[in-house]
C-alpha cells in the first residue's frame, strides 16, 4: 500500500525539514534584493553558528528525554568568566578560554547531577557586570571569516559533524535513544542511565559555553546578557528539525535545520525594518506552533502504526 505524503514527511522529519528550509530560502529571497547578498548570507551564518551550538547541546538532551533552559545562561555566565580571566587578572586567552569551557562543563554536569539525583532541572544565575577591552587576539574567532566562510559558522559545523557521529555511530548514542524512549527498560538493558544523562548535561553545558565565548570574541565584550535569546530557539529548533519532546528520536541534523529556518525567518525580519521585538514573539510562536505540530504528528504516526 503507497504511503501517504503526510506520513511520509511525519516519519521522515529530515526530508520535511529540508523542503521547508528550501520554500523559506526561496520566498526570502523573492521578498528581499537584499537577501542573496553575500553579506546577508555571512551574517545569517555568523548568527546561526552562536544559536547552533546550543541547539547542537539541547537536542542531544532532548534526544535523552531531557531539557535544560538555563543552557542560554550558561553561555552568557562562561563568557563572563573567561572575560574576566584575560581582562581583570591578565590571564593567557588560550587559558581563559579553557577556563571558560571548563566552566561550562561544570555548569553541566552540575544540572545533570541535580536531575538525576534530586529530578530537579538547575538555572544558573548572574549579576556579573559586562567586561570590556576583549584582546583582540581572540576576535577573531568570532568576527574572523575563513575562505569567505565566517569562523563561528565552521565551528559550528565541525561541532555537528562530532554531534552527528556520536548520536548516530557510536553506542553512546544508541545507548541516547533507549534512554530517551524508555528510561526503566535501558535500565533493565544494563545501561548506565544516570551516567549517560550527566555527561550529556555535561557536553549540552560546553557546548553553551563555547558559543558564549564565540559572541565574546565577536563582541570584543563580555557580559552575562549575551545568552538571553538562547532559551527558546534551540528548543523550537531541535522540534521542527524532528527531535521529539518526549524522547528518542530525531538528530543534531535535523535541529541545525530548524535552526537555520528560524535564523531566515528572523532575517528577513530585520531586513524589512520590524522592530527586534518582534523576532521574540515570533520565536515564541515558533515553539508553540512546533511544539503542537510534532505532538499532532507523533498522534498520527500512532494512528498509522
Amino acid at each position: 500500500m503507497q504511503r501517504k505524503p503526510l506520513s511520509i514527511l511525519a516519519t521522515n522529519p529530515l526530508a520535511g525539514v529540508f523542503v521547508a528550509l528550501v520554500i523559506i530560502f526561496v520566498v526570502s529571497a523573492i521578498l528581499s534584493p537584499y537577501f542573496l547578498t553575500s553579506y546577508n548570507m555571512s551574517v545569517i551564518a555568523r548568527s546561526l553558528a552562536f544559536v547552533g551550538l546550543v541547539t547542537v547541546g539541547q537536542a542531544m538532551l532532548l534526544i535523552l528525554g531531557e531539557l535544560d533552559l538555563s543552557l542560554g545562561v550558561i553561555g552568557g555566565l562562561c563568557g563572563v568568566i573567561a572575560g574576566m580571566l584575560m581582562v581583570n587578572y591578565g590571564i593567557n586567552p588560550a587559558v581563559a578560554i579553557a577556563g571558560g569551557l571548563a566552566m561550562g562543563a561544570a555548569l553541566g554536569f552540575f544540572n545533570g547531577f541535580m536531575v538525576t539525583s534530586m529530578g530537579l532541572h538547575s538555572l544558573v544565575l548572574t549579576k556579573v557586570v559586562a567586561i570590556t577591552n576583549i584582546p583582540k587576539e581572540i576576535q577573531f574567532l568570532g568576527r574572523g571569516d575563513l575562505l569567505g566562510v565566517p569562523v563561528p559558522f565552521l565551528v559550528m559545523i565541525a561541532v555537528l559533524f562530532i554531534a552527528t557521529f556520536i548520536t548516530l555511530k557510536t553506542p553512546f548514542g544508541r545507548y541516547m535513544y533507549a534512554i530517551g524512549n524508555n528510561k526503566a527498560a535501558a535500565r533493565m538493558l544494563g545501561i548506565r542511565v544516570d551516567r549517560i544523562r550527566i555527561l550529556v548535561f555535561t557536553i549540552a553545558g560546553f557546548l553553551s559555553a563555547l558559543a558564549g565565548l564565540l559572541m565574546v570574541a565577536r563582541l570584543g565584550t563580555a557580559q552575562p546578557s549575551i545568552g538571553e535569546t538562547w532559551v527558546l530557539p534551540p528548543i523550537a529548533a531541535s522540534v521542527i528539525g524532528g527531535v521529539a519532546t518526549t524522547g528518542g528520536i530525531g538528530t543534531p541534523l535535523g535541529a541545525i535545520l530548524g535552526a537555520g529556518i528560524i535564523a531566515i525567518i528572523e532575517n528577513i525580519i530585520v531586513l524589512f525594518g520590524v522592530s527586534p521585538y518582534w523576532q521574540g514573539v515570533v520565536s515564541g510562536v515558533i515553539v508553540v506552533l512546533a511544539i503542537s505540530f510534532d505532538a499532532i504528528s507523533r498522534r498520527y504516526i500512532r494512528k498509522e502504526v
